[in-house]
């Protein structure tokens, strides 16, 4: 499904299409790689090499909270890394946004002094969109919030007080700021929907949006030669691989993938699956391979860096993620930019990308009798894998480039600076 937004660039744009005047553009981010963590927001620091095509000068500026281990920059992804006090937990997010700011004015002012900024451009409502709102009080700038994730209003999808608090810190983030850039059109409809009436309370609470969907470094994230063009005959094949990358955390649904491999481990004897990524659900996804007897066939291979990322995605026959918590999912569109057939959730962004059979699969959350199908389907099959991953990239470099995303970052930072007194 080809993206299609009121905003979407139709083909490969060029610098030279939104040749303007420069702007300084402040990019204030939780997410950004680090000396320590190289793969950490890739998502935010890979679309600012392009932007400097279409005139947008970044500063950026990395934060975490104190409890969290130090972050340095590294060489390729430069930021001043900046530690807030903040009461651990998602208790202090709706606070956080306010000793963020206590420790960032002065130096935003003195950044502002050496070159004026134009735009603050904020990554999620807490705590970088609150702090922004307050820095552009004493700067009289715009800023813009992207928002990433389907908790849109930070409720971390509980209910009482503190999901409250920082709820309604949220949708005052949203009131002010001149923009809010959704990766999907889900999450754009979860912010729409999201915010309060305010006409008896005689506020503005109308907020101007826009899908700005991720793009993707479709150098790093590219096929082999084989790959580049549509097999229409069977030919001999390496034994079948499934690739699943992310953090393993529940709503990523890994263990769907173990339980689907059992189920086909006589269909398929020589299958593998490779997972790529860590977290706290990895001892209980071990257990659980070993408890339906595919141990030998699941490799844990934690943590990997971008390159190994991109190699592994080369590498495989298909690409799954039955994750159930998906603004968007950058994983997806890499694995699509290597021209491989990838499966993901109904009612996720992802939904707004894939076309079901033409360019990837989808399935139903949670159920493991179409992603069993949806598996044999391309094992069975090595020419539907590669008419479908070749429709896939073909896809990415159409409407889903780091170009692309750079030219409605652009768009959206014109139209905030060209809206101040707003």
């Amino acid at each position: 499904m080809k993206p299609n937004p009121s905003n979407a660039v139709v083909g490969e744009p060029s610098p030279r299409q939104t040749k303007a005047a420069s702007l300084h553009v402040l990019t204030l981010t939780p997410f950004f790689p680090s000396l320590e963590n190289e793969v950490g927001g890739c998502f935010v620091k890979e679309p600012l090499d392009a932007l400097a095509g279409y005139g947008i000068t970044s500063s950026v500026i990395a934060v975490s909270p104190i409890y969290n281990e130090r972050q340095h920059s590294n060489a390729t992804a430069l930021a001043e890394w900046v530690r807030y006090p903040q009461i651990p937990g998602t208790i202090g997010l709706s606070s956080a946004g306010r000793f963020l700011h206590a420790r960032l004015h002065r130096r935003v002012e003195q950044l502002h002094g050496e070159r004026p900024i134009d735009v603050i451009h904020a990554h999620a409502a807490l705590p970088c969109g609150h702090a922004a709102s307050l820095l552009v009080r004493r700067l009289k700038i715009p800023y813009i919030v992207t928002v990433h994730g389907l908790d849109v209003f930070n409720t971390c999808f509980l209910t009482g007080a503190p999901a409250e608090w920082r709820r309604r810190a949220s949708i005052a983030v949203y009131r002010d700021a001149s923009v809010i850039a959704c990766v999907s059109r889900k999450v754009q409809k979860i912010l729409e929907d999201g915010m309060p009436d305010g006409a008896r309370a005689g506020v503005r609470v109308n907020v101007r949006s826009a899908v700005v969907y991720n793009g993707t470094d479709t150098e790093l994230f590219s096929p082999t030669l084989d790959d580049r063009r549509p097999t229409l005959t069977e030919a001999p094949a390496p034994p079948p691989e499934i690739l699943v990358v992310g953090n393993l955390i529940p709503s990523k649904g890994q263990e769907l993938v173990l339980r689907a491999i059992h189920r086909l481990a006589n269909e398929f004897p020589s299958a593998q699956c490779r997972i790529i990524g860590d977290g706290p659900d990895r001892a209980r996804l071990e257990a659980l391979a070993g408890e339906l007897g595919v141990r030998a066939r699941i490799h844990f291979l934690g943590r990997q860096n971008r390159l190994a990322v991109a190699d592994a995605l080369r590498r495989c026959t298909l690409f799954a993620l039955p994750s159930r918590n998906e603004g968007l999912g950058c994983v997806y569109l890499e694995a699509m930019a290597c021209a491989k057939p990838v499966i993901g959730c109904r009612g996720q962004g992802i939904e707004e990308i894939i076309e079901h059979q033409e360019n990837g699969w989808l399935i139903s959350p949670d159920n493991l009798d179409e992603l069993t199908q949806a598996l044999s389907t391309f094992l069975r099959s090595p020419s539907l894998c590669s008419q479908i991953g070749f429709a896939a990239r073909q896809t990415i470099l159409n409407g889903l480039t780091l170009a692309h995303q750079a030219q409605e970052l652009a768009t959206l930072y014109r139209l905030a600076a060209s809206n101040r007194a707003l």
